[in-house]
């Protein structure tokens, strides 16, 4: 049975002088944004998409492109409410019931209900971000200025162009920004203006497709550096403005991959990751590359820690897909580094032990009557 918690959708409180707001777990990011940004806040850490509940991005601790700066979601995390099957229900901060909060952030929802949580926003001028972009000729450049860019700018990424081999191996552009001091209207964030109306038979993300989609996007940059101010909605979020976009990838959907890699091991391991996704003629849209500063984990599962981190993602071809993911694994565990499980449907037991050796320390904190096909699998 699975429990349906778009009901709890309430925000309780907003102190817009402090910056502190109290909301149901079922809240989306999105509404938050639409609430505060007006009044001069955003959000401390926010993933890929807004369309992600408060409940979810506490349970996953989810990051978002400023870890070095700012941690994970659950930093900042200031209280939540915790209702378990028993009927009793826990109030969580860093000093009361403080082991509960570290069982549950990142914790996948395996130790209760989070009812409702009060979030630190961050302070902001306006809606505008100073965006700078580089174009990135290969792997060894985009090394060259992830540390660099780090000091400069909160929020770094880099998208990678997976279909380039050879000296242009990682060749891609990367992202970096700062809030701008540039006052302006906040945006409302609505529906997606566009979406893909039906399910196409076959993936339509292939290596033909990747292929010039990549060589176009690349192509719009012609100098080494751009610089602009660019709104926060199309920054943090670039895919939100199309609906279904997943759809894109055929009947069967995608599978993601994400690793984390120490520093000394990570440039040589995402060099073989890149090649061996080549050589089995993978094509993957989304290959993003980020690092992770060394901010406290936030949770006993808690997925990011120092290094850098790699998604990759594939369309679904069943044991192929699979099995390349597997030698995913295989690379990242070689080069001392962990897989994340907030994006996993095929997970080993074996990966998830080497990834995170201390999970039984949640043991105690699990509430007997929440589990998931995941957890039984790696548990099993």
């Amino acid at each position: 049975m699975a429990l349906d918690c778009r009901g709890l959708d309430r925000i309780i409180a907003f102190d817009e002088t402090t910056g502190i707001i109290r909301c149901e777990a079922g809240v989306l990011l999105g509404d938050i944004l639409n609430r505060v940004m007006p009044a001069g806040w955003f959000l401390p850490v926010t993933p890929g998409t807004r369309f992600v509940t408060v409940g979810g991005a506490i349970a996953n601790d989810v990051h978002g492109k400023n870890h070095h700066v700012a941690g994970t979601f659950g930093a900042h995390v200031t209280r939540l409410e915790l209702l378990r099957s028993t009927g009793e229900r826990i109030v969580c901060s860093a000093t009361e019931n403080a082991a509960w909060r570290r069982a549950t952030v990142g914790g996948m929802g395996l130790t209760g209900l989070i009812t409702w949580a009060e979030l630190q926003l961050r302070p902001i001028a306006g809606p505008l971000m100073s965006q700078s972009t580089v174009k990135l000729a290969n792997l060894d450049d985009y090394f060259a200025n992830a540390a660099e860019s780090d000091e400069a700018y909160e929020y770094t990424v880099a998208w990678l162009d997976s279909t380039a081999g050879g000296d242009r191996l990682g060749q891609g552009l990367f992202f970096r920004a700062n809030h701008s001091e540039a006052t302006g209207k906040a945006p409302r964030l609505a529906e997606p203006w566009l979406s893909v109306p039906v399910q196409p038979p076959v993936p339509l993300v292939n290596r033909t497709f990747l292929t010039i989609h990549n060589r176009a996007k690349l192509a719009k940059q012609r100098r080494r550096i751009d610089e602009s101010d660019v709104d926060c909605v199309s920054f943090f979020y670039p895919l939100d403005g199309i609906g279904r976009w997943n759809r894109l990838y055929g009947p069967k959907g995608l599978m993601q991959h994400q690793s984390v890699l120490p520093d000394a091991t990570a440039e040589a391991a995402i060099r073989e990751m890149l090649l061996l996704s080549q050589r089995r003629k993978a094509a993957s849209l989304l290959t993003v590359l980020k690092r992770f500063g060394n901010a406290e984990r936030q949770g006993i599962l808690s997925f990011p820690r120092e290094g850098f981190t790699l998604t990759l993602d594939f369309a679904n071809r069943g044991r192929e897909t699979t099995a390349l993911l597997g030698e995913l694994d295989r690379i990242t565990l070689e080069a001392g580094g962990a897989v994340n499980p907030y994006k996993d449907a095929r997970m080993s037991a074996e990966t998830f032990e080497a990834s995170f050796p201390d999970w039984r320390r949640l043991l105690p904190f699990k509430d007997p009557r929440f589990s998931s096909s995941f957890w039984r699998r790696v548990t099993a």
